[in-house]
């Protein structure tokens, strides 16, 4: 099923989304444990990073701070993964989820078309990722592990 968003989602001034620069894994690391995911060792979390087929960041040009993560791995032709999907705690935390799924799912439309798209992401996302279509634990399904 191909994803259409039904609106376009902006930003607090400010922020802006970047998939160009590999942010510091610290600071990934830094969203993943606020939002109650473990943490990585930084150079494997680069090198999941830098391997990936792509990733979204988001950014406050006025602070050098990351606010929001995710990144996709895929075989282009089944089966597209996000992993990592993380954002600060606050009020905007919502809407950076939503921001990070809706350029994420255009991106992989575009690009991948006719991929399945599984999400590993904490329960803060839960309302996020159900507001962008996907169905949170179909058939009892909890866990699926994958160690860096």
């Amino acid at each position: 099923m191909q994803y259409f968003s039904t609106k376009k989602l902006i930003l607090p001034q400010g922020y802006f989304i970047n998939s160009s620069q590999i942010p510091i894994a610290k600071d990934i690391n830094r969203l993943l444990v606020n939002c109650g995911c473990e943490s990585f060792p930084t150079q494997k979390l680069y090198l999941a990073i830098k391997n990936s087929n792509f990733f979204f960041t988001i950014q406050c040009e006025y602070k050098n701070k990351l606010y929001g993560f995710v990144r996709v791995t895929s075989d282009r032709g089944l089966n597209a993964n996000l992993w990592n999907l993380s954002a600060e705690k606050g009020n905007n935390q919502n809407l950076f989820y939503a921001v990070l799924l809706q350029a994420t799912l255009e991106k992989i439309n575009r690009e991948m078309p006719g991929c399945s798209i599984s999400v590993q992401a904490p329960p803060s996302s839960f309302k996020s990722l159900e507001d962008s279509g996907f169905i949170l634990d179909p058939n009892g399904i909890r866990v699926m592990g994958y160690k860096l």
